[in-house]
């Protein structure tokens, strides 16, 4: 395609008008200012306008949603966390009604039922419009690989889409609906965000029941979840969170809500020798700008080596886990290879399966590289990388379809098989039409800890949402509150962020809140011990007392309940009086042990009193 084409066509793109986000869409339908029959109308309109027919497999007639939609609206929203919110669905989850096909015709079947994760969507009040495009059986990271077409990158036609969850990146960077479901084993839901600036949450495995979902890796795959701010994706998670009984690979994990971020970070990037950005210029500077606001946030960069994480991506394609691949595909393999595409065949049968003894000696080798992992992150609350080395044109890839492809997963691949979850963010967008963005790593059970960040890292980039050109929404007034599903407790010393106990808050699903004071009626005291020193907190006479410093934290139930366990005498946790003028649970100390212990109240808090040592 000719410069000046490519240019026209970026313009033409930013001229659409900007699609709602999910947040305001649903606010909308509970004010009354839209319906839901609205909504979809709007959804499929601008599906029209796009005109890019690779997007989806499968699109649900109009009509029949429109009817759907009109049934909600009837019986009202009922609390429906959802309510009329049009969604797509990746085309390897099972969707009732819809053929699911892993972009394989010659594999497709009718689902009896939905997938656990779309019959959530549904009760909640979603409207599935149907089947997103994909690399056929996920296997794939640019999008290219389907038989179905090729979707448009939304930014810039001649670029690749990402992928594998190419179609569902596409229909929200459009515009066309506001998230989509993908799936994630070695990056399908961040190389596509990335590319496409979008946010794409992986969460924790086993956090998302995958039951209804086609395999790639099972012991591996995420649904994941494409939207325009971080807000919208969280709400869906929130929806389709949860165990499910009848899935072997869910499990119950403890999140907490998104926060701010902690005023103390530790974020650690790449080393200089370990940036990979494959010559490109300016998707080096965009990761440079990402974490200059990183800095402005109030974070530390560490450097890492990431050599053991190179090391464990390469067992992901190098390694038994291909096996997996090849269990999906051999029945199909063997009565009908060519309804695989070549390129999949390759990459899944085209050399031989490891033999048992390879595959016991690959598992043991990545049990190494996880505790190395878990070493790295022992100081560090997170990890940031760039989502993707660069953007991708579709000649390159057409030329070199192994090898480009490759690049993409160079900061992806350990992901899920170090058991980490991860947020991709946007970091900058070009005048070309290129996208860069950077994706937060943290150990299981962190996403909250990853939203809280990835949002104040989004609203920093001042970026507009997808290739909408819509404005990135203002926040939401008042303060940092605690979900119905989390418990809020301030903490005053050892466990405040950055100091020698915060981990044990963020192992448990903490999420930082806040920072403030109590009521001018507590008093603060180093007691006898350690280390750690602890302090001891307790409430006095008015007259007697001052504002402390504390943090406020959030914390799921069953993390709330093990935190509170573990806490020695002489501290137990009471309710504390806030300055902002809340009550919160958190550390009081009982009064006979401070009879030995030095009173530090004139310092104003923990982390001045430890400063002035």
């Amino acid at each position: 395609m000719h410069a000046g084409a490519i240019c026209l066509a970026i313009v033409l793109l930013r001229k659409r008008m900007p699609v709602p986000t999910l947040t305001s869409l649903l606010r909308s339908h509970l004010d009354g200012s839209a319906t839901p029959t609205q909504s979809v109308a709007a959804c499929y309109a601008s599906h029209r306008a796009h005109g890019d027919p690779a997007i989806f497999i499968s699109l649900r007639p109009e009509a029949e949603v429109l009817a759907e939609a009109a049934r909600l609206e009837e019986e009202g929203p009922r609390g429906r966390r959802l309510w009329g919110i049009p969604i797509a669905v990746k085309d390897n989850i099972d969707v009732a009604g819809l053929p699911t096909t892993a972009a394989c015709p010659g594999f497709a079947y009718r689902p009896a039922a939905d997938a656990t994760a779309v019959a959530r969507l549904r009760a909640e009040g979603a409207l599935i419009i149907g089947k997103t495009n994909l690399d056929q059986f996920a296997t794939g990271l640019n999008g290219t690989r389907s038989p179905y077409g090729v979707p448009r990158n939304a930014l810039r036609p001649d670029l690749v889409p990402g992928g594998s969850s190419s179609g569902s990146a596409s229909a929200v960077a459009a515009g066309i609906v506001p998230v989509a479901l993908g799936t994630d084993t070695a990056g399908s839901g961040r190389v596509p965000a990335g590319l496409q600036n979008l946010v794409g949450l992986k969460p924790t495995l086993g956090l998302v029941p995958t039951r209804g979902v086609v395999p790639a890796c099972r012991t591996l795959d995420c649904i994941s979840i494409f939207a325009t701010t971080v807000d919208d994706a969280w709400a869906v998670l929130e929806v389709i969170a949860g165990a499910d009984p009848s899935d072997a690979f869910s499990k119950p994990v403890a999140i907490s809500q998104p926060g701010l971020p902690s005023p103390h970070l530790r974020i650690g990037v790449p080393r200089p020798a370990d940036r990979d950005f494959a010559g490109d210029a300016s998707a080096a500077a965009s990761f440079e700008a990402a974490s200059a606001r990183a800095q402005a946030l109030g974070a530390t960069l560490v450097p890492l080596d990431m050599t053991p994480f190179w090391e464990a991506a390469r067992l992901l394609y190098d390694g038994p886990w291909v096996a997996e691949r090849y269990l999906t595909i051999q029945a199909l393999l063997e009565r009908e290879p060519d309804a695989i595409l070549p390129v999949i065949r390759e990459v899944i049968a085209g050399r031989p399966l490891q033999s048992a003894a390879e595959t016991f000696a690959a598992r043991y080798r990545l049990a190494e590289l996880a505790l190395a992992a878990r070493a790295v992150f022992a100081g560090l609350d997170l990890m940031m990388v760039p989502t993707a080395p660069r953007p991708v044109t579709l000649a390159e890839m057409a030329a070199d379809p192994i090898g480009k492809n490759a690049l993409f997963g160079r900061y992806t691949n350990f992901v899920n098989l170090l058991d980490l979850c991860a947020l991709a963010v946007p970091a900058s967008l070009a005048a070309d039409g290129t996208a860069a963005g950077v994706t937060l790593i943290a150990p299981a059970g962190q996403d909250a800890l990853l939203a809280g960040i990835g949002r104040a890292l989004h609203a920093a980039s001042g970026l507009t949402l997808g290739a909408t050109g819509g404005p990135m929404p203002a926040p939401e007034p008042g303060l940092p509150r605690a979900g119905p599903d989390s418990i809020e407790i301030a903490v005053v010393g050892a466990h405040l962020s950055g100091m020698p106990l915060n981990h044990e808050l963020t192992a448990l699903g903490g999420s930082f809140l806040r920072a403030t004071t109590t009521t001018g009626d507590y008093r603060l005291f180093a007691l006898p011990g350690g280390p750690p020193q602890r302090p001891g907190l307790v409430r006095v006479a008015p007259a007697g007392g001052a504002p402390i410093a504390v943090e406020v934290w959030a914390l799921p139930p069953s993390g709330f309940g093990r935190f509170v366990a573990s806490i020695p005498a002489p501290l137990g946790i009471g309710t504390l009086a806030l300055a902002d003028g809340t009550r919160v649970k958190g550390f009081l100390c009982e009064a006979i042990a401070t009879e030995n212990a030095r009173d530090v109240t004139a310092h104003g808090g923990w982390r001045a009193f430890l400063a002035s040592l």
